[in-house]
């Protein structure tokens, strides 16, 4: 495999810490939400960034060297989309403003890169000095696949172990300043809750990478494949994050796919470790006879299984159901962050929107109505949305039920519920 050169190691780093302090000091310097059409144009010319580097590899390192950047950035990409959805949660759970989620975001990917890279380096060290390492990694793969299976009983509403710490230890106060990280609150400097939420997004970056730095060693030994796949697949998540938003919450057997990806890949590294096996009570320390999956064949797998994942997801009917409650939620939050002096044009429209995705939520099938989470706080926030059009415009508030069950009091977190 050809060797990678200090020049071109420095020329690639120079490259993604541009990118990086391009998005710091031009994108989230001023707080805004970015609009579709931004989001759209700058989330592909990531992908096209990427996708050239690439090609480059390919071209210059060769069809195996630039199969396996290929492999590795598109299972990377993929495991990155579904970190989006726990980022989701957290934005959710702590109410961050819309127009300061960017900054938030951007922090989270500086940290898990630089998580990444330290993860990365320890990894290349361990698989250098000990073959057995690959035992180990596939053992990951094998357990974090099977984890993706179980349904998830994780809290929104309840922050993780960092943030619960922090709150222990230091004064906090309950209400954002800005995009500030400190502020004055009951007469003494306090951490704000964008500084939590930061904390937050980067403890999660590090239970990220136990999954994502294993599954692309699983394809790729080389570490300038394994760090700049890696880097590429975070840098342009913020714009994914906002361009589809509440859409990949339709990808709802991504978990599925993701699943049989990281089970195939830790199968690979087993048979990998089976073959430079040295360990000597498998085989009395000799390397085991077994087929090796080629880096081609890892490539056309990880694309054909992600093809069925997204076809399978879009043509599902309880896809279109968490679109609906999702685009209701966030319709419904829009109109209750508008100020009392906002412009009449932009609070009609704002109501319009919220009423058409109520239409849609009004319409689904008591089955899907039926596996609609939080379905009491829904309707709560719909009905003050719908007090306060009517206070704004001096008309009698309109109905606003939905029809949703009330909430179960049992085991009720589904992995696959409407929203």
């Amino acid at each position: 495999m050809p060797t990678t050169t200090p020049l071109v190691w420095e020329a690639t780093i120079a490259l993604i810490i541009g990118l990086l302090a391009f998005d710091w000091f031009f994108h989230v310097r001023k707080a805004h939400a970015p609009s579709l059409r931004e989001a759209t144009v700058w989330s592909a010319l990531y992908v096209g960034i990427a996708l050239l580097f690439g090609v480059a590899v390919w071209v210059l390192g060769g069809p195996r060297m630039g199969a396996e950047y290929f492999s590795g950035y598109i299972t990377e990409k993929a495991l990155s989309i579904d970190n989006v959805f726990v980022f989701l949660v957290i934005m959710s759970s702590f109410k961050v403003p819309r127009e300061d989620q960017q900054k938030v975001l951007l922090f989270g990917i500086t940290f898990a890169l630089i998580a990444r890279t330290v993860f990365i380096l320890l990894g290349a060290a361990l698989i250098e000095r000990f073959s057995w390492v690959f035992y180990l990694f596939g053992l990951v793969l094998l357990v974090t696949a099977g984890h993706l299976l179980v349904p998830d009983d994780h809290d929104p509403d309840k922050p993780n172990i960092v943030v619960r710490i922090v709150r222990r230890l230091f004064h906090a106060s309950p209400h954002y300043d800005g995009d500030k990280l400190f502020t004055t609150w009951q007469g003494r400097r306090a951490l704000t809750p964008m500084l939590l939420v930061m904390l937050a997004i980067g403890g999660t970056d590090i239970l990220f990478a136990f999954d994502s730095i294993p599954a692309i060693f699983g394809l790729t030994q080389n570490v300038f494949i394994v760090f700049t796949a890696t880097a590429f697949s975070l840098l342009g998540l913020r714009q994914l994050y906002f361009l589809v938003g509440g859409l990949l919450e339709r990808l709802v057997y991504l978990s599925l796919g993701l699943a049989v990806i990281l089970a195939f890949i830790g199968v690979k590294l087993v048979l990998h470790a089976l073959h430079e096996n040295n360990l000597p009570f498998i085989n009395d320390g000799e390397p085991v006879p077994v087929i090796e999956i080629e880096t081609g064949v890892s490539l056309v797998v990880i694309v054909a299984i992600l093809l069925l994942t997204v076809v399978a997801s879009l043509s599902s009917p309880k896809g279109k159901a968490k679109v609906a409650v999702s685009a209701l939620r966030t319709r419904v939050a829009d109109y209750l962050s508008l100020g009392r002096d906002a412009p009449p044009v932009l609070r009609r429209s704002a109501f319009e929107g919220m009423v058409a995705a109520q239409a849609r939520v009004q319409a689904l099938e008591p089955r899907f109505k039926a596996l609609v989470q939080r379905p009491d706080a829904l309707q709560n926030d719909l009905d003050r949305a719908h007090r306060a059009h009517a206070a704004a415009t001096g008309t009698a508030p309109a109905t606003g039920r939905l029809g949703l069950p009330p909430a179960a009091t049992g085991d009720d977190d589904d992995r696959d519920r409407a929203d």
